[in-house]
């Protein structure tokens, strides 16, 4: 008896989902668990790209096809979550960009804003609405939404550096907009240096607007970064999670340095041993210096030098640091969740 019941119950349910269906509606009810969760639910899984294994791909692409025909010669470092979505996090866009020696990357601009982590090679340059910058290994440099930008390497080796940028965030809003430029490369209108020196070194012009979206320094060497890591160090104020962690802001605002992306560098020292962390953003994980491995959700990835891993939203982690000090640049979406108050974290032990 109960079972007729259940059934003509189920039947009728089935009946009434497919006449909505028919005015594009449908039942919450069916679908709430999976759009409410208890705690964060991500496609994203934990994932390492160790460098020297991706490099051969990187360089067969130069072989393959030209920086101006492909645009920005990229190798795209997908999750192996979310095969086919060009996203390495749900929220975040990750790749490698080849530039051989001799060739220009197009310039172009675009509504999302992007960051070039430097990976290899030394000398080639990256041109920011008029300002060329030279790039080193360690160098953090940002291209502003909407700001015109183009590459070139006039060195006498491959240059490879790490992009990342907000597409998945833009997509979203459907807000993504294009242009390029009408040549390869922009005019300069002003000296290299000219950003660094501006806003970069504690001071500001007297009539600078207080509202910039993007940090106006464009370039954060990683000599002086690194610098600023040992000196703070001296002080041994070591996190019981993270060493000694860092943001990267604009110094117009305070405010972290890109509006979409949040970007750190942090220091471990020699046998370092975090406590347990988790926290609401998707960390990219770059290893600058030293050697260590990070313990994601039970599964341990052992890094090195250039290396590029992926930690998920809410994911239990802990980073060991092994016989040397380690630098680890990292990047995540979590000044937009900040703004929203959807950012939380969970420390254990601390």
């Amino acid at each position: 008896m109960a079972d007729a019941i259940n059934q003509k119950i189920s039947n009728s349910r089935a009946d009434f989902y497919e006449r909505i269906g028919e005015q594009s509606m449908a039942p919450l009810w069916e679908v709430m668990r999976g759009l409410v969760t208890p705690e964060p639910d991500s496609p994203c899984v934990p994932a390492l790209w160790r460098y020297n294994d991706i490099r051969p791909h990187i360089m067969e692409a130069g072989a393959l096809i030209t920086a101006k025909e492909a645009e920005r010669r990229v190798l795209v470092l997908e999750n192996p979550g979310m095969v086919g979505q060009s996203r390495i996090t749900r929220s975040l866009y990750a790749g490698m960009q080849l530039i051989l020696p001799g060739e220009i990357a197009p310039g172009h601009r675009h509504t999302q804003t992007a960051l070039r982590f430097v990976i290899e090679g030394s000398g080639a340059y990256t041109a920011v609405d008029g300002e060329k910058t030279l790039m080193q290994p360690g160098d953090f440099v940002i291209t502003p939404q909407w700001g015109w930008h183009d590459h070139g390497n006039d060195s006498d080796a491959p240059m490879v550096w790490l992009d990342g940028l907000d597409i998945p965030i833009v997509q979203l809003f459907d807000a993504g907009f294009s242009e390029h430029y009408e040549t390869n490369k922009q005019p300069l209108t002003r000296p290299e240096g000219d950003a660094l020196a501006r806003y970069g070194s504690g001071l500001l012009p007297v009539d600078q607007e207080m509202g910039a979206v993007s940090s106006p320094v464009f370039n954060y060497p990683y000599a002086r970064t690194r610098e600023a890591l040992e000196t703070m160090r001296l002080t041994d104020e070591w996190d019981p999670c993270h060493g000694l962690k860092m943001k990267y802001v604009n110094p117009v605002t305070g405010d972290y340095a890109m509006p979409t992306m949040a970007t750190f560098i942090q220091l471990l020292p020699k046998g370092f041993e975090g406590k347990p962390y988790r926290s609401t953003d998707g960390m990219v994980h770059v290893c600058v210096e030293g050697t260590g491995e990070t313990e994601i959700d039970g599964k341990v990835f052992a890094w090195g030098p250039r290396d590029t891993f992926v930690v998920p939203s809410w994911a239990r982690h802990v980073h060991k640091a092994n016989s040397g000090d380690t630098v680890l640049f990292g990047f995540s979406d979590r000044v937009v969740q900040q703004k929203l108050g959807l950012w939380r974290e969970s420390r254990e032990d601390c």
